[in-house]
C-alpha cells in the first residue's frame, strides 16, 4: 500500500569523506533531475560540487524545513542527525557508508533508485523511542537525549564505581562495577550487546540495563517496560563520574548526584523501503547462518 509521497529533502552526512562525497553528489544530481525540494547541511555543503537547484542550512533550518532526511554515513552519522531531528516531525533514511550499519538501510550502489521508490511512497515507517537523561544536584541540572544508550561511568578508564539503582521508585539494587547501560531497543545491537545483553526487536517498548563488569557473578542484564522511570544515586565516596549519551553528549555526575532516565517526549520517525527485514540485518551484521534448504 503506497503511503504519502515526500517531496522535501534534507542531505547531509559524514564529513570529509570520498565515499559520502560522490553518494551525496549522485543523489543531488538524480533529485534535481526529478524536480525535488533539496537542502543540503551546510557542512556538507563544502565539499560537494555547487549545484544551482539545492539550497543550504544548518542542522536546525533542515529540521523544520524537510520532509525526509536522508543521511549518507555510519550509525554515527544516524545517532547524531536523530538526537538533532528527533524534536522535528521528519523522517530519516540512511544510506551505508560506515562499518556495520545497523541503522543505515542503503547500499551506496542503489541508494539512488531505492530512494526514488521510498519518496515515491514506497516504503514501511516505524517510531523509534529515545532516552533522556537528566543530573541533579547541587550543581546546574543537566540533560541529555541518546538514541542507543545513556552510561554511566568514571571518568578514568577501567575504575570502579559504586551505585544505587531504583526504578520507578522501587530499590532494585546497589552496585560495585565499572558501569551501568540503560539502553533502547535502537541501541541493544550497539554498546549493550558488546556487553552482554540481549537483542530487542524495535517495536518492543523495553529498555535493558546492562551491569558493566559487575563485582558480583550473579549480576545479570534487566529488561523493564520503558516508560519505567530509572533513577541511579551515586555514592558520596565516588569520585568524578560522567553520564555518555550516545558514547557522544557527556553529563559531569558529582558524588551523591541523581541521575533521571527516562523515555524522551519525542520520537524518531524511520522510514525502510518495503524489502526491509530487521532479521536480514542481523544475518547479515552479525554473521549468523544462512538457510540450509
Amino acid at each position: 500500500m503506497k503511503q504519502p509521497a515526500f517531496k522535501r529533502v534534507a542531505l547531509l552526512g559524514k564529513i570529509n569523506d570520498t565515499g559520502t562525497r560522490h553518494t551525496l553528489e549522485a543523489l543531488i544530481s538524480a533529485l534535481c533531475e526529478s524536480q525535488y525540494e533539496v537542502c543540503l547541511e551546510e557542512r556538507c555543503a563544502t565539499q560537494v560540487q555547487p549545484s544551482s537547484c539545492i539550497d543550504t542550512g544548518s542542522l536546525e533550518k533542515l529540521g523544520q524545513w524537510a520532509d525526509i532526511a536522508v543521511v549518507v554515513g555510519g550509525d554515527g552519522n544516524m545517532l547524531g542527525a536523530a538526537r538533532a531531528l528527533c524534536d522535528h516531525d521528519v523522517a530519516v533514511i540512511g544510506v551505508n557508508r560506515g562499518n556495520l550499519g545497523f541503522l543505515t538501510d542503503l547500499a551506496p550502489e542503489d541508494a539512488v533508485s531505492a530512494l526514488m521508490d521510498v519518496l515515491a511512497g514506497d516504503y514501511v515507517r516505524e517510531e523509534r523511542f529515545l532516552l533522556s537523561a537528566s543530573v541533579k544536584g547541587e550543581s546546574v541540572k543537566q540533560q541529555g537525549v541518546a538514541v542507543n544508550e545513556i552510561v554511566l561511568h568514571s571518568d578514568k578508564v577501567a575504575h570502579m564505581i559504586e551505585f544505587e539503582l531504583y526504578v520507578d521508585d522501587q530499590f532494585v539494587f546497589s552496585q560495585r562495577s565499572d558501569g551501568v547501560i540503560i539502553a533502547t531497543p535502537t541501541g541493544s545491537t550497539a554498546y549493550s550487546l558488546s556487553g552482554g545483553g540481549p537483542i530487542l526487536h524495535p517495536n518492543l517498548n523495553a529498555i535493558t540495563l546492562v551491569p558493566m563488569f559487575p563485582h558480583t557473578l550473579s549480576s545479570r542484564p534487566i529488561v523493564l517496560d520503558a516508560n519505567s522511570r530509572v533513577r541511579l544515586r551515586a555514592a558520596k565516596d565516588n569520585d568524578h563520574l560522567q553520564i555518555s549519551c550516545d558514547g557522544h553528549g557527556r553529563l559531569d555526575v558529582m558524588p551523591g548526584d541523581e541521575v533521571i532516565i527516562e523515555k524522551h517526549p519525542h520520537t524518531l520517525t524511520m522510514v525502510h523501503p518495503t524489502t526491509h527485514s530487521y532479521y536480514h540485518v542481523l544475518r547479515n551484521k552479525l554473521g549468523w547462518g544462512s538457510r540450509l534448504f
